[in-house]
């Protein structure tokens, strides 16, 4: 790609540190299966000068959600795990209390019922797989499962990683699994739920959002926020910023990347489950991942309608995926805080977007990371 067409992305980059308030960024982005963007700009940490460069790992919580859902589709690709069986049917423990009828599709759209972290929940605990299945597994659903929506802020990764891990001939750790069908096969060397110790120093700081609490302005009082993604575990440094919860596998709200590597997951979407001869998924299988899933019912833990797509994943005019575009082809996820990844089939574009300053999902003219999402596909002559 042309220097000039970069420097399009570097400037988008530059006014969204310069002028948006935001303090560390990196953009990456694969056509087709060449990596044409790697860009970055600010710094890691705002009270040491660090400055971010390629190598910078960054939290992007939900964003892990997406490399989740995969793991699952590449065993329902192998025949492993079927859509419509009861999760009980590969975990049976968690049948308990009427959940017995809830489908793994039911768990990818977030209509399983268990959209609550257990009561009691701590840092550490939450660090504890074993722990926190065997909790969720002995949860009353908060509604039958199937019959609404509610969003799994932290728990849709043990319940889908659960599933993957019992029907894994050889039943490794979910971040194991990641790690052995996800990014070795397709080359990607920076991306976590779970880091080794030996890159700790390379991930970024957070700077929180301010402190918000049941009733603040834009939040429903019936809101189950609260309770989906509590405070003693909430989306912050003070949490996220442990070493014993950067190396917890916690892959519905916790992983690691740099913008590469999320990219290069992407682009293997992007070329409709291939990339570089290595096929994950099937393009029948990836073609499907776009579509809404109906109905697009209330959410109790956003507040808001959920836009939940039918492989687990956003579609263009999802809450915090303004970068994305409008494309309706498009999808992929965020996560708090606001760094994303997407792929487009249609154009063979993959792209990542991740940051450090923690800021809400607002309207896609608010965020400070649409503009770069415009700025890659002018770069890049793709349409908005």
């Amino acid at each position: 790609m042309a220097a000039s067409s970069k420097s399009i992305v570097q400037e988008a980059i530059d006014v969204a540190i310069g002028e948006r308030g935001e303090i560390g960024i990196q953009v990456a982005a694969y056509l087709d299966s060449e990596l044409v963007i790697d860009l970055w700009g600010g710094l890691a940490d705002e009270t040491t000068g660090w400055e971010v460069d390629g190598d910078t790992l960054f939290p992007v919580f939900s964003n892990i959600k997406a490399m989740t859902a995969v793991a699952l589709h590449i065993q329902a690709e192998r025949g492993l795990v079927d859509y419509y069986e009861p999760v009980a049917h590969y975990w049976p423990e968690f049948g308990k209390h009427g959940k017995d009828k809830g489908t793994v599709f039911d768990t990818l759209t977030h209509r399983i019922g268990v959209p609550l972290m257990p009561v009691g929940v701590t840092p550490e605990l939450m660090c504890d797989w074993d722990w926190m299945v065997e909790q969720i597994a002995d949860m009353h659903p908060l509604f039958e499962p199937g019959t609404r929506s509610g969003y799994m802020a932290y728990t849709f990764g043990w319940v889908v990683g659960e599933v993957v891990r019992r029907t894994d001939p050889k039943n490794r750790p979910f971040g194991k699994f990641i790690q052995e069908e996800i990014c070795q096969p397709l080359g990607i060397d920076s991306l976590w739920a779970g880091i080794p110790p030996e890159v700790e120093p390379r991930v970024a700081k957070l700077t929180n959002l301010p402190p918000v609490g049941p009733g603040a302005p834009g939040i429903p009082p019936e809101s189950l926020r609260f309770r989906a993604s509590p405070p003693e575990v909430g989306t912050n440094q003070e949490v996220f910023g442990r070493s014993d919860v950067r190396r917890a596998c916690i892959p519905g709200a916790q992983g690691i990347m740099n913008a590469r590597s999320q990219a290069r997951f992407y682009a293997m979407l992007a070329n409709l489950g291939e990339l570089d001869g290595i096929r994950l998924l099937s393009e029948d299988r990836v073609r499907t991942f776009n579509i809404p899933r109906p109905p697009c019912d209330y959410d109790p833990v956003h507040g808001v309608p959920h836009h939940g797509t039918i492989g687990g994943l956003h579609f263009a005019g999802s809450p915090g995926m303004g970068a994305m575009g409008n494309n309706p082809r498009a999808f992929g996820h965020n996560g708090a805080g606001g760094s994303l990844g997407w792929a487009d089939p249609g154009n063979r574009l993959a792209v990542a977007v991740q940051h450090n300053r923690m800021v809400p999902h607002g309207p896609p003219e608010e965020s400070p990371l649409t503009p770069i999402g415009t700025a890659v596909r002018e770069a890049l002559g793709i349409p908005h």
